[in-house]
C-alpha cells in the first residue's frame, strides 16, 4: 500500500468496520435466514465496495498516471457516499420488504350443516 501512498493502518482503519460488518452480517445471514437474504447480502458487499472505493482510484492513478485530473477526483470523492448509501438503501429494503403473507385457504363447509346465527346464551 506504500506503493500508493497510504500506510497499511489507514487501510485498515477504513476497511476493518466495513469488514467486520461484511462478516457478522453474514453470520446473522445463515444463522437467521431472511426472505431477501440476497439483497442483504448485496448491500453488505458494496458498504464493503464503497470503503475500498478511495483506494482502488488511489491504485487506479498510480498504475494509470491519471492523477493530475482534479475533476475526476472530485467526482470519486462524490461517489463514494452515494454507493454507500445506495448500500444501507438495499439493506433498508431488504428489511422493509417482507415475504407476503399467503392468501388465507378458503373455508370447506359441509354442505349438510346448516347455517347457524351466533347467539349469546346465558
Amino acid at each position: 500500500m506504500e506503493s500508493i501512498g497510504v500506510p497499511w493502518f489507514i487501510v485498515v482503519r477504513y476497511l476493518g468496520p466495513p469488514l467486520f460488518l461484511v462478516v457478522v452480517g453474514g453470520v446473522l445471514l445463515w444463522w437467521r435466514r431472511p426472505a431477501r437474504a440476497w439483497l442483504a447480502w448485496t448491500a453488505l458487499v458494496v458498504n464493503l465496495f464503497a470503503a475500498a472505493l478511495p483506494f482502488l482510484w488511489l491504485g487506479f492513478q498510480a498504475l494509470f498516471g491519471r492523477g493530475d485530473l482534479t475533476v475526476i477526483g472530485l467526482v470519486m470523492t462524490l461517489l463514494q457516499p452515494a454507493v454507500v448509501a445506495s448500500a444501507w438503501c438495499l439493506l433498508l429494503l431488504a428489511l422493509v420488504w417482507g415475504p407476503r403473507a399467503p392468501a388465507p385457504a378458503p373455508v370447506e363447509r359441509d354442505p349438510g350443516e346448516a347455517d347457524r346465527t351466533p347467539e349469546n346464551v346465558g
